[in-house]
């Protein structure tokens, strides 16, 4: 499969220029808008220079918008009416929405859209409040600022979200652009995301399924059938597997923490403190994550006393946390810094709650590998899918999660556990009710099936439900999966 990149790191460009394509997070709105054109309108230029006239055009989100904006001014350009261009551009278009939140659909003033993209109106042949109101909601509204979701949704022939519940969302948010009489009306269907296997597979667990579902498992994600055979594992090859990715894990944060504090200039005895802090036999629960507020970051510590009893019981546990806030976003960034600043001014949760720095694709391979719980607990319906949990899920973690996104399709019960997050008007509450039952179930459900184990040091119980986990779970959330749901539900033919 072909891969083009676009990169402003060129001679042609001054260092302004080049900058935009040097950062992903960029919070200089002027940038983000040149980031937009680059990939929308220097992606389109781009087919058309190498010949390329795409059978699909799928739009991830509004940031590539512009590309079948640009496909339709050439042809425009070339004598087709403007309006059947796109309409003829449109038909072969798909957008995927991937958030409710305000953050992934931004508008901007008129002024600096038109700043950003004040030819384009010329090229069309018409006005500016004519081109701002093809990204307005409603188009002959001044008053309302410009967008790229609304051109991408106008722009599209197919259109969803990445989840059921994210579906239901996107189309109860968006059901203003079609004069929807009710959101069922909306079309906005939704395919849920599905992640890699071979990619976010730990060793222990792809030797493990290569010996009970045969070598070329790999090439069977998405069959309910195949994963039915994790059924057959033995409870002790299971374990074992299990045991080995958290020894894998902590080996690598302890490593990777002293590397880090190094690098910080922190005394040697803080240094090699974190030696003693974590345990490969401990039970081991991940949250790992962009740290965007409604995440809820600040659950995990929402009763500093319960969280540190639970923490540090006779059947102990222990917390990895590792994530990055948007550059811009303050109240992300405080709420790691205060959970932060409660592990340094309590020392009983210092041994038992680890910061993994740096967070990136690397350290969210560890991660997703070695935990025994994975832990998502946001403000619904605000998590459009979530893909971390399925990874983990592949590697015999077990789900903690707020009835969100995928969870919410993906809960049958007994395999995992789930929080409710019913709406609240009044989030404190919310909140309160929410880190309550969270703690409940560590207490009362997790913490017993993890320690219970047989006369040969294996939880049974726990291996049972890492298998009704895999079974229900590996098919249905997998990238095979997904990708033939694009194919045979969405992609025009």
């Amino acid at each position: 499969v072909p891969l083009l990149l676009l990169d402003a790191e060129v001679p042609q460009n001054d260092p302004v220029l080049r900058w935009t394509s040097a950062r992903l997070y960029e919070s200089n709105r002027a940038v983000r808008l040149a980031q937009y054109a680059l990939l929308g309108i220097g992606g389109a230029r781009v087919l058309t220079a190498l010949g390329i006239d795409p059978a699909v055009i799928h739009l991830n989100e509004g940031h590539p918008a512009l590309a079948p904006l640009e496909l339709a001014i050439e042809r425009n350009e070339n004598g087709t009416p403007f309006e059947k261009a796109l309409d003829a551009i449109a038909e072969r278009t798909v957008f995927t929405t991937h958030t409710p939140v305000a953050a992934g659909n931004e508008t901007y003033r008129p002024d600096e859209f038109l700043a950003a993209y004040g030819d384009m109106p010329g090229r069309l042949g018409m006005d500016d409040e004519a081109f701002l109101g093809l990204f307005r909601i409603h188009p002959d509204d001044d008053g309302e600022s410009p967008g790229m979701t609304p051109f991408a949704i106008r722009a599209s022939h197919r259109r969803n979200g990445v989840s059921k519940l994210h579906g239901e969302v996107a189309r109860q948010m968006w059901r203003p652009m079609f004069d929807a009489q009710s959101d069922v009306d909306v079309p906005i269907t939704h395919v849920t995301n599905g992640v890699h296997a071979p990619t976010f597979l730990a060793a222990p667990f792809t030797a493990l399924f290569n010996r009970y579902l045969g070598d070329a498992w790999w090439t069977l994600t998405a069959d309910p059938a195949s994963w039915e055979q994790v059924r057959s594992i033995p409870n002790d090859e299971l374990w074992a597997a299990r045991q080995t990715a958290r020894s894998h894990l902590v080996e690598y944060v302890r490593e990777k923490n002293q590397q880090d504090r190094l690098l910080r200039g922190e005394q040697i005895d803080y240094v090699r403190s974190v030696e003693t802090h974590l345990d490969p036999d401990v039970l081991t629960l991940g949250f790992a994550r962009r740290l965007a507020t409604y995440k809820r970051l600040h659950l995990l510590a929402q009763d500093p006393e319960r969280a540190r009893r639970i923490m540090n019981g006779p059947r102990p546990v222990q917390l990895l946390v590792a994530g990055k806030a948007h550059p811009a976003d303050g109240p992300g960034k405080d709420t790691l810094q205060r959970l932060y600043n409660l592990k340094r001014e309590e020392n009983s949760f210092a041994e038992r709650l680890i910061f993994v720095e740096e967070y990136d694709l690397s350290v969210a391979l560890q991660l997703v590998a070695g935990c025994d719980v994975w832990i998502n607990l946001p403000r619904r319906p605000m998590e459009a899918s979530g893909t971390s949990g399925m990874k983990a899920a592949l590697n015999g973690a077990l789900q903690l999660s707020v009835l969100d996104g995928w969870w919410a399709e993906a809960y049958d019960g007994s395999n995992g556990w789930a929080i409710a997050g019913d709406e609240d008007p009044d989030q404190n509450a919310a909140d309160w009710r929410d880190s309550a039952r969270y703690y409940d179930l560590l207490e009362h459900e997790v913490i017993p099936l993890f320690y219970d184990r047989d006369e040969h040091g294996v939880p049974y119980g726990w291996c049972e439900r890492i298998k009704q986990s895999l079974a229900t779970l590996a098919p249905r959330f997998s990238a095979t999966r997904m990708l033939n749901d694009y194919v045979e539900r969405i992609y025009p033919r």
